[in-house]
């Protein structure tokens, strides 16, 4: 997918869970996608890794830090 793909595509997911608001910050969504080569099943868990390393660190949207934290946490294994 295309960096605008990946975009739309988090944007679908999140639309299907319910979710209107933005929860992904631009420089997250641009991280999980440079990281993850645009390919969905790579996005899809750098996206959920990194919303629970923002849960954890209580903050209301993924940031960059937030997607920093799921990088270390996919690319360790």
């Amino acid at each position: 997918m295309t960096g605008e793909e990946t975009t739309s595509y988090l944007a679908h997911h999140l639309a299907l869970a319910g979710r209107s608001d933005t929860l992904f910050s631009d420089d997250a969504i641009t991280l999980i996608h440079d990281t993850a080569r645009g390919y969905p099943r790579a996005v899809n868990n750098l996206a959920v890794q990194a919303l629970l390393s923002a849960y954890a660190d209580n903050k209301s949207i993924v940031d960059e830090s937030s997607a920093r934290a799921a990088v270390a946490e996919v690319t360790e294994e």
